[in-house]
């Protein structure tokens, strides 16, 4: 087996409070790589009448991580790239697509030729969610590329690189 370098980073963001470490974590991959970064963030459509709504509230679905609206999916993706920008990385694309968040990653996945995928776990599902998460667990079974799998060691704490700002 060959060990080679990754060329090309894609990392999902939801907006949810582990979003931001993620994307660090993935931004600190890519620079240290010299990878380019690949942004996605899946969301379902809403009515007119509910997007207006939409806006005056968190922007997704706290139970699932599902990003309503793509209004909430440009401030997710808007925040995703602020903070990858700020560790130093390159990002190439910063996408918004409409749909399944798995179908969206793998798909970006495939079509950009990505070596890895990063993703957030969640920690405030079942036991068995609590392992892996769905959405990671469902990229697992499907994905033909490494995964990278980024959670907070304790409530609240943020993982990032010690030497993610330098």
């Amino acid at each position: 087996m060959k060990m080679t370098d990754y060329s090309v980073v894609v990392v999902g963001t939801d907006g949810s409070s582990l979003a931001e470490p993620t994307v660090a974590r993935a931004a600190w991959l890519a620079k240290h790589e010299d990878a380019d970064l690949v942004i996605v963030c899946a969301y379902s459509r809403l009515s007119l009448r509910a997007e207006a709504k939409n806006v005056a509230t968190l922007g997704g679905d706290p139970r699932g991580g599902e990003v309503l609206g793509r209004a909430a999916a440009n401030d997710a993706l808007t925040r995703a790239v602020s903070v990858a920008s700020g560790c130093g990385a390159t990002v190439t694309a910063a996408l918004m697509i409409e749909g399944d968040p798995a179908e969206a990653l793998i798909d970006t996945v495939k079509k950009y030729q990505a070596e890895v995928l990063v993703l957030g776990a969640r920690s405030d599902v079942s036991f068995t969610e609590r392992l892996l998460g769905t959405l990671a667990r469902e990229i697992v079974d499907r994905a033909f590329c490494d995964i990278l799998i980024v959670r907070p060691n304790e409530p609240g704490e943020i993982p990032v690189p010690e030497d993610a700002e330098g």
